[in-house]
């Protein structure tokens, strides 16, 4: 029986969530085209209907859940998003965390298509983040973007130092903790953000 249009693109929207997580569980290397397919609950042999090669299917997944990952924190003020995500719920939930803290590492040793997904899925999360900063913030907003820049790839750092110890090392907590109290105490009004939580 022939599938329509609709359940096709459904199908394929399927395969991309389903790769989005399983990359970054495992990293790109960690789960081939027939794992993936089967996880999804389809066979291998439809992957070439929808994908011209697992590098198509690799940019796609990393631009569906870079954007996911910016809507989801859409209504959190910068300290927020912070306390969010230098947590241990998101150390620890790397299949539905951040695709740039799961898959940066990775990123760098591949294709330049898929650097330029994750250079524009980084631009968003800055853009983001510096007018969730500027409509915070009485503050000069003078370094703006250097500020978010530096915030950014502190919190990034904390949440892959903190995954790459064992899950009941203390060292993980640790790492956290400083780097979100650090990052915190930067910001303007830090005391205030502080207080409330």
């Amino acid at each position: 029986m022939k599938i329509t249009k609709t359940q096709s693109l459904a199908n394929r929207a399927h395969i991309v969530e389903t790769a989005s997580e399983l990359f970054r569980e495992r990293g790109y290397d960690g789960v081939g085209v027939a794992e993936l397919m089967a996880a999804a609950g389809f066979t291998q042999g439809g992957f070439y209907k929808h994908f011209a090669s697992k590098a198509d299917l690799m940019a796609e997944a990393a631009a569906n859940s870079l954007s996911q990952s910016l809507s989801d924190t859409g209504g959190l003020d910068v300290a927020e998003f912070i306390n969010v995500y230098v947590s241990r719920d998101h150390r620890d939930g790397r299949g539905s965390g951040c695709t740039m803290a799961a898959l940066c590492g990775d990123a760098a040793r591949q294709s330049d298509e898929l650097k330029a997904t994750f250079a524009s899925g980084i631009e968003n999360t800055l853009a983001a983040l510096e007018e969730k900063f500027k409509a915070g913030n009485d503050a000069p907003q003078e370094g703006t973007r250097a500020k978010m820049i530096d915030m950014l790839a502190h919190a990034i750092g904390a949440v892959m130092l903190s995954r790459a110890c064992p899950d009941d090392s203390s060292l993980a907590d640790e790492i956290l903790d400083v780097c979100r109290a650090e990052i915190i105490a930067s910001l303007p009004h830090a005391h205030e953000s502080q207080e409330s939580t």
